[in-house]
């Protein structure tokens, strides 16, 4: 590629970033990174009545929080600034003239109830509306008015549109990265608008306008946009300019496939549809997100690649870091249909990050949990603790859960596990342990495990009769890692009171 790739992730800050949304920044960053490109943030709040506060910084937030930080855009101006369409607003009105003055857009004047009454009387005849070729040269416009008549209408301020003068019966053969050729007859086109009544251009002119500007050379965007890309390669045809290259990726469908994936998907399920949590500003309702449902930035992005692309056949890789997946991405194996959300596959992506991840780094996470119970260890106690129970965790959130018997003594016991390990003759059993482990001088894992499992062997008692019930006197139910490291981490004068409440609890 001689020309130097540049690629725009253009989000409208109109609420929290969807998944989907992220997913389409991401293969922007990764095809700009492997090309040693360009990646661009563009905020498109060219309608203000959507604009929502707190969205804009949401998005900025979002994208640093997943390592995928743009090259350009608000608050890193380039060349090509400002990157916020409210901010550009001045130019779009020069490039609409243009097209007025080639002859390739016109005014309409049609009012909100001519059009309605239009639509009523196709409806009526089973037939749907459309303004464009077949018969705008009817309509309330400059292409039926005289020069004369339209030019009366815009100084009296009369108010009008402009709309895009779309041909009549051409065969477009276009192109899209993903889905190869695409054809499709200019006469199915409606006639856009592109400038509107309040002064502001439509997505469709300020996206193509921005894009040239900015030397945007290709466009990787939503599915949803494939309808537009007919009126977009015309546009930038109409202007005189080359067109980028294009690139739809496809749908992430809800967890069933039947629909695309949305926020209610979420809700009911029980998963997260936004990166970080969002607060709506108007109402205060509380969305969830990935980052504080205590997910980590890799298992989001590499959840997300899948959704849609994978590097090839016969590849089985399914872990991949940011610099690797930068190497693989190609557009040419993006798939074309939509991909399915699986929550579960999530959930063994971030299984797997966790048990990478640093273990001081993951106790000083544990330890604002501790603090809610009125907890303060010493942070060397907890790493040892989190080394030990790290594999059987998703979530820091579940390190509790794995580990409360290491801070807290049992003050009950599983009544399941009680019937099945305490049974006659097991207090005398476990006061017979009690004296054994009181006699080990140098309390460590080893020591222990030599003197308990050497007086099991000696006395000719099975091993399930001893160790299920001081699992149980130490945690309370039969769940935890190795008893000897629970021992050894908890200390002695622990571990002998422990075993003398069960003995007394249980009798």
């Amino acid at each position: 590629m001689s020309q130097k790739v540049r690629v725009r992730f253009a989000p409208s800050p109109t609420g929290p970033l969807h998944i989907g949304g992220v997913r389409t920044a991401l293969f922007n960053y990764l095809f700009a990174k492997k090309h040693e490109g360009d990646f661009v943030l563009r905020i498109e709040d060219t309608d203000q009545t959507r604009y929502v506060e707190g969205a804009e910084d949401y998005i900025v937030e979002a994208l640093n929080w997943l390592n995928i930080p743009y090259d350009e855009g608000p608050g890193k101006e380039g060349d090509a600034g400002p990157y916020r369409q409210s901010e550009r607003k001045g130019l779009y009105r020069e490039y609409a003239d243009k097209l007025l003055a080639s002859g390739n857009a016109y005014y309409a004047f049609d009012t909100a109830e001519e059009l309605a009454e239009k639509r009523a009387e196709h409806e009526a005849q089973k037939e749907t509306f459309i303004y464009n070729w077949h018969n705008r040269e009817e309509l309330n416009n400059s292409l039926a008015l005289s020069e004369e008549e339209t030019k009366q209408k815009i100084e009296s301020g009369e108010p009008y549109v402009i709309r895009f003068k779309a041909l009549e019966n051409e065969e477009l053969d276009l192109q899209d990265e993903i889905r190869g050729e695409i054809q499709v007859n200019t006469k199915v086109l409606d006639d856009k608008v592109l400038f509107k009544s309040d002064g502001m251009p439509t997505y469709h002119l300020a996206n193509i306008v921005d894009d040239h500007l900015m030397k945007i050379t290709h466009v990787i965007r939503g599915e949803e946009w494939l309808p537009s890309l007919a009126l977009h390669v015309l546009l930038y045809r109409a202007f005189g300019w080359e067109a980028p290259k294009f690139a739809h990726l496809p749908l992430i469908l809800k967890p069933t496939g039947k629909g695309k994936l949305s926020k209610r998907d979420g809700d009911k399920m029980g998963f997260p549809v936004f990166p970080l949590e969002w607060k709506d500003p108007k109402t205060g309702d509380i969305a969830s997100g990935y980052r504080e449902d205590g997910y980590l930035p890799q298992t989001v992005l590499n959840m997300l690649v899948f959704l849609g692309w994978n590097e090839g056949e016969g590849s089985e890789k399914e872990i991949y870091t940011l610099e690797e997946l930068t190497k693989a991405f190609s557009l040419a194996h993006v798939s074309k249909g939509g991909s399915k959300f699986d929550p579960e596959k999530t959930k063994w992506f971030q299984h797997h990050y966790l048990q990478e991840q640093d273990n001081v780094v993951l106790a000083e996470q544990f330890l604002p949990f501790l603090k809610e119970k009125n907890i303060d260890p010493a942070l060397t106690y907890v790493e040892e603790i989190v080394k030990t129970i790290k594999e059987r965790a998703t979530f820091v959130s579940d390190f509790w859960e794995l580990s409360s018997f290491y801070f807290e003594a049992p003050t009950d016991f599983d009544a399941k596990a009680s019937k099945k390990a305490w049974k006659e003759g097991t207090a005398e059993i476990m006061q017979n342990v009690k004296n054994v482990i009181a006699e080990v001088e140098d309390f460590n894992q080893e020591n222990l495990q030599e003197k308990v499992k050497g007086w099991i062997t000696n006395e000719g008692i099975g091993f399930g009769k001893v160790m299920q019930p001081l699992r149980l006197s130490l945690v309370g139910e039969m769940k935890g890692p190795d008893l000897f490291h629970i021992m050894t981490s908890v200390g002695k004068e622990e571990t002998l009171k422990r075993i003398d409440f069960a003995i007394e609890k249980l009798k």
